[in-house]
């Protein structure tokens, strides 16, 4: 698949082409993603901000909890747990909050204007979500390295990283649905809204284990608990539920879906 570019795109760095040249989505993806990166990084504190709580909450609920912090399979656990509440989190607010507030800038009617297409924006910003993702990780992984007997072998860590980039795609795709759709006020109360309930329910503060019946029944049908015992599998051993998978493609299909709908009705209020 390719895309036609530009040929007068003098607003556009990086975007514009001689006559008749085309570049493929996945340059044009490369491209997006190095300037939604970048655009990012540039203020630190919204960086710093998706990655703080979790940590936070690793020093405090759980490094002071001999019991957990010194098993090392229930620290295990707990690092894979606020692991992905980092993931959902930045994914939820970079881009709900981020994708709505880049609608509003002068600059992205011209964007949208381009005959590239959304593709080449939707894959950088899933791609992001997935290098602010491991972002968030690392100083969980440190702290549970240096305070608590959580272990990894090589081999799964690297299948716990794979594990959460696959499992961060569904709260990008959430994200853009709602920062599309969203004004930039409305979507901050909205992704709080969705994301505590979200991550309680889906066992990320609390072993699910401990759910009466019925509200495990409800937690097996979310994004979070299918994530996180997917998560949990791949850096434990322990067998996920045998739904998860089905359950996390599903909603992935969904939020895609969302996503779409959104970016077009968007396009349509503004570009008819």
């Amino acid at each position: 698949m390719s895309a036609t570019t530009s040929t007068t795109g003098a607003g556009a760095p990086g975007l514009d082409a001689p006559a008749g040249q085309t570049r493929s989505i996945w340059v044009l993806s490369w491209l997006h993603l190095k300037y939604q990166f970048l655009e990012t990084v540039r203020v630190p504190i919204a960086v710093l901000g998706n990655v703080l709580f979790p940590s936070l909450a690793m020093f405090f609920f759980v490094v002071p909890q001999e019991s957990v912090a010194g098993n090392p399979l229930y620290a295990t656990i707990a690092v894979a747990g606020l692991g992905l509440f980092a993931v959902c989190s930045a994914s939820l607010f970079t881009y709900g909050l981020g994708v709505a507030e880049d609608r509003q800038l002068p600059f992205y009617p011209f964007l949208r204007t381009l005959p590239a297409g959304p593709g080449p924006q939707m894959v950088a910003r899933v791609l992001n979500g997935g290098i602010f993702s491991l972002f968030g990780l690392l100083p969980l992984i440190l702290i549970g390295w240096l305070f608590t007997a959580a272990t990894l072998t090589a081999g799964q860590l690297l299948a716990g990283i794979g594990t959460i980039l696959a499992v961060s795609v569904p709260f990008v795709l959430l994200g853009m649905a709602i920062g599309y759709k969203l004004s930039a006020k409305a979507a901050l109360p909205v992704v709080q809204v969705i994301l505590f309930p979200l991550a309680f329910a889906g066992g990320l503060f609390m072993p699910p284990q401990m759910f009466p019946a019925w509200l495990d029944a409800i937690s097996k049908a979310t994004p979070t608990r299918a994530g996180r015992d997917l998560l949990v599998q791949a850096t434990t051993g322990m067998d996920a539920y045998a739904l998860a998978l089905p359950v996390l493609a599903g909603w992935t299909l969904l939020f895609a879906v969302l996503a779409i709908l959104a970016y077009r009705s968007d396009e349509g209020r503004r570009f008819r």
